[in-house]
């Protein structure tokens, strides 16, 4: 176990001590349970460098870090996401198997038929009566403009 104290930069945040480059802060969140344990790791904040591939949690308040290898679906890459504010309204076109590129990480997202009102929990969910595409890896939706070729970015 490495312990480290991690230096911050003109900015007031956290530098990587390999890299040199900012952390990214992840608030902790709730108690988990995983395989039938209380898992109590969730709930401390981690310090994430993406370059390295590695995170810091603080040691019960003293100042020092362990470091640990970033499990490899929870990196991110600074260029990989436009701003949503930067995705003009555009045309979308699919290929042969239902799929295109998404234009706010360049992914590949799947397009989404429209289908009929659902009832959820007693309430019409009225999300998929339109087509659309919506991407698994920057969670994005992009709805079609109504009477045009057109699809913008869409909060869900």
């Amino acid at each position: 176990m490495d312990l480290v104290k991690l230096e911050k930069n003109s900015n007031n945040k956290f530098i990587c001590p390999q890299c040199k480059g900012e952390l990214r802060k992840v608030e902790g969140g709730g108690i988990q349970i995983v395989d039938g344990k209380v898992d109590m790791d969730a709930t401390t904040p981690r310090h994430i460098c993406d370059e390295c591939g590695v995170f810091y949690k603080e040691l019960l308040h003293s100042g020092y870090y362990n470091s640990f290898v970033l499990p490899e679906n929870e990196r991110q890459s600074k260029k990989s996401f436009v701003e949503v504010k930067d995705i003009p309204p555009q045309q979308i076109k699919r290929d042969a198997d239902g799929k295109a590129d998404c234009p706010r990480c360049g992914k590949k997202m799947d397009f989404v038929e429209a289908q009929p009102v659902q009832i959820v929990d007693g309430k019409p969910d009225f999300s998929n009566t339109m087509e659309h595409f919506n991407c698994p890896h920057c969670k994005s939706v992009f709805r079609k403009i109504a009477s045009t070729d057109f699809y913008q970015w869409s909060e869900k």
